[in-house]
C-alpha cells in the first residue's frame, strides 16, 4: 500500500474521530499548514537578513515557548524537562545577544574616526 493511499484513508478516519467535529478538523489542518508555511518563511527571512545562528536561537526559544503556551491554554503539566528546556534556551538567547553587544562595542571602539572636523581654512590646515 502506498503512502498516498494510507493518507487518503487515515485523514478522513481521523476527521470522523475528532472530538470537535469533521469541519473543525479540516479547519485546524488547513490553518496548521498555513502557520507552518509562515514560520518557515520567517525562518528563511531571518537567515537571509541576519544569520542562521540567530534563526536557530529564535527557533530554540520558540520550542519551550510552545510548551509554556500548552501549559497555559491546554492545562498540561509543567514537567522538569520543560523547565530545563526553557532555562537553556533563554540562556542561549541572552548569551547570543550579550555576545553581539560586546562584539559591536569592540568594533565601535576599534574603528578609526572616519569623519574629520571641518576646517576654517579653505586651502587646508597650514
Amino acid at each position: 500500500m502506498s503512502l498516498k493511499v494510507c493518507l487518503l484513508q487515515a485523514i478522513p478516519r481521523e476527521a470522523r474521530n475528532f472530538e470537535l467535529g469533521q469541519v473543525k478538523y479540516y479547519v485546524v489542518l488547513v490553518w496548521s499548514a498555513i502557520i507552518w508555511q509562515c514560520f518557515f518563511l520567517g525562518s528563511i527571512g531571518v537567515i537571509f537578513c541576519a544569520s542562521s545562528l540567530l534563526s536557530g536561537i529564535i527557533i530554540t526559544v520558540l520550542l519551550p515557548a510552545t510548551e509554556i503556551l500548552a501549559v497555559i491554554f491546554f492545562q498540561e503539566k509543567f514537567q522538569v524537562e520543560k523547565g530545563v528546556a526553557l532555562g537553556l534556551s533563554l540562556w542561549g538567547f541572552v548569551s547570543y545577544f550579550y555576545g553581539e553587544m560586546k562584539e559591536n562595542k569592540k568594533k565601535k571602539l576599534a574603528a578609526p574616526e572616519t569623519l574629520m572636523a571641518p576646517s576654517n581654512n579653505p586651502v587646508g590646515n597650514v
